[in-house]
């Protein structure tokens, strides 16, 4: 369980929809397909009665007796409720699927309840009863229709007679967002290249419109290029050497997706300070356009050529922040004569434009007061705490030795005692009451360490969780280990490392590494080790908080950790040695708990 809390955290999108329209209360989603419209329906339980014509006859309480066939029904609806109408005038005829009970799907919206910052109106939740009535319904077609015309169910004054949360997609691509579909919407159909099928209403649109898209991260020690490009539009560059001119077939995608990474390794010269960047062919993906954003395409699948989408990530080694990167954009096209371009460094993605005749995407550092992340030996000395030391008094009792003598030699003597006695007095009335007073402090030598307060505890334990999480910041693995090793010793320095490598990539977010931003000590409390003189184990809590940039996105996820972590002075320096975790819960970045805790196993790993 070591990786438990030294892992990369998991990712989340940044983009959201702020529209509502994926809480409606019905919800439909349409595919347009080579050959057929699917309709798919989730139908609320409370506006059953507008869809009466699909109900199922055992749904009725006089199971259907009276009631028009199945046939007739169908051509009722497609005709009058829910239709699909081609650029010819004709009405697509709809033929039932599926009809059945469901729950709705879970689309809740986190902004669900507040106010939308660009409409001012507040963003509804979805319906507390999750009853809907499921549905599927194919509209066949002969010859592709060149547009289409969605009309919702309608009252006789062309209004909607339930509000319907869709979204659309032209074979693979999705063609907006979910919108609301609260009147007859038309969408002009390109069956050659389906990423440019859009609405004729400008408010139906998807978040992401450009097929090919630049991003640039500038970070400690490392500078990213990651590229979106379709594989239709890399054919006007390249030769895809595919055996279809439709299709990727699955025993195909690897062997293209390695060409497209080692051309892409060879255009768009990223220089960085004035020199030729060294590039690095990190990582290259299948990913697709989803509701949330780019998403990762995680299962081989067979891609059609028109909307397979390949993602390609280049890494540039830096010794730290460049004061200047240059990225000379060179792929244009007839259709393509703008690309969207991001530069994201500490301080903010900026985003803009390359077109033929201001091709050069150039990021320039106006980072002020920021400092690199470093990794740092926590020494023994001065972390114990102070020693303070009451200067008169130590005075008072060195002066009373003498004196004491004095008092001694002339008693033997049998000679008078006054002025001894009465220094000596003095001196003990002096020291006793300047205790409080004229005291100094000093670093608490190791040989009496003793116990390790609350605080001590904490701020201990912060700096040597920071270390770990920052020696990852570094993307050279020797340079990755000799950091570790700065807080970590014995077997754990082993473990941590290797299992670090493997999961500190993020799936989610393309296989990018996750950096731990921010780690927040909630409590800590030492015990002595009984068997070290200068060994603690700290019971603590803590927070780990860490972002991965990707494609144009900002991946969020924040873990609380409840764990013994054992330290001990190896060569007066601070290491962890073993690791006990208890618990571990997901929670978002508000705070809230968003995971169900698990109790975790406990791991022991060698100490020294």
């Amino acid at each position: 369980m070591v990786m438990t809390v030294l892992a990369p955290l998991g990712a989340r999108a940044d983009w959201i929809n702020l529209t509502g329209a994926e809480t409606a209360p019905n919800i439909a989603e349409i595919y347009v397909l080579d050959d057929r419209v699917k309709l798919v329906l989730e139908v609320y339980v409370g506006d059953l009665d507008v869809f009466a014509d699909l109900l199922p006859d055992d749904w009725l309480k006089d199971g259907g007796q009276g009631r028009p066939g199945l046939d007739e029904r169908m051509r009722r609806f497609s005709a009058e409720q829910f239709q699909f109408v081609t650029d010819t005038g004709e009405k697509l005829r709809g033929r039932l699927l599926t009809a059945e009970p469901r729950l709705r799907v879970d689309r809740q919206s986190p902004f669900a309840g507040m106010i939308n910052p660009m409409t001012r109106r507040r963003v509804p939740d979805a319906p507390e009863d999750k009853r809907v009535l499921y549905v599927e319904i194919a509209y066949p077609f002969t010859e592709r229709p060149k547009q289409l015309t969605m009309v919702p169910p309608l009252d006789e004054q062309g209004r909607a007679l339930v509000t319907v949360g869709f979204i659309a997609y032209h074979k693979a691509v999705p063609i907006i967002d979910f919108r609301y579909l609260g009147a007859p919407a038309v969408v002009t159909l390109d069956w050659d290249d389906p990423w440019y099928t859009k609405f004729a209403n400008p408010n139906l649109k998807r978040h992401h419109k450009s097929a090919l898209m630049s991003f640039l991260y500038v970070e400690p020690y490392e500078v990213r290029h990651e590229i979106l490009t379709r594989v239709k539009d890399l054919e006007e560059w390249m030769e895809v050497g595919l055996r279809g001119d439709e299709y990727i077939e699955i025993d195909e995608l690897d062997s293209l997706k390695q060409r497209i990474g080692e051309f892409l390794l060879t255009r768009n010269r990223v220089s960085i300070d004035g020199q030729a960047g060294r590039p690095i062919l990190d990582r290259t993906n299948y990913v697709k356009v989803g509701l949330t954003g780019i998403q990762l395409l995680e299962q081989p699948e067979r891609l059609e050529i028109s909307t397979a989408i390949v993602g390609v990530i280049i890494t540039y080694l830096t010794d730290g922040i460049p004061k200047e990167v240059a990225v000379d954009w060179e792929l244009f096209t007839d259709q393509i004569q703008q690309v969207p371009a991001i530069a994201t460094d500490p301080a903010g993605p900026l985003p803009t434009f390359l077109t033929p005749d201001d091709n050069v995407h150039t990021w320039t550092n106006y980072l002020k007061n920021y400092q690199l992340p470093t990794v740092q030996e926590v020494s023994v000395a001065g972390s114990l705490g102070q020693l303070s030391i009451p200067v008169a008094s130590l005075l008072c009792l060195a002066l009373l030795v003498p004196v004491g003598w004095q008092v001694a030699k002339s008693a033997r003597r049998g000679g008078a005692l006054p002025w001894p006695i009465v220094a000596a007095i003095t001196l003990l009335v002096i020291g006793i009451s300047s205790l409080p007073y004229a005291r100094l402090s000093i670093a608490r030598p190791a040989a009496i360490s003793g116990v390790l307060d609350d605080q001590q505890a904490t701020a201990l334990l912060e700096v040597l969780l920071r270390n770990v999480y920052r020696a990852f910041d570094f993307r050279e693995e020797e340079d990755v280990y000799d950091k570790l090793a700065i807080s970590v010793t014995g077997d754990l320095l082993a473990k941590v490392y290797l299992e670090s490598r493997r999961s500190f990539a993020v799936q989610a977010a393309g296989g990018a590494q996750a950096k731990v931003k921010e780690v927040n000590i909630r409590n800590a409390r030492a015990e002595r080790l009984d068997e070290s003189p200068l060994g603690y184990t700290l019971r603590g809590q803590w927070t780990a908080m860490g972002t991965v940039g990707h494609w144009g996105h900002v991946h969020t996820r924040q873990n609380l950790y409840d764990a013994i972590v054992t330290i001990q002075a190896v060569d007066g320096v601070w290491k962890i040695t073993d690791l006990e975790v208890i618990e571990e819960n997901r929670i978002d970045p508000s705070g809230a708990t968003i995971a169900t805790q698990e109790q975790a196993p406990t791991a022991k790993h060698g100490g020294t």
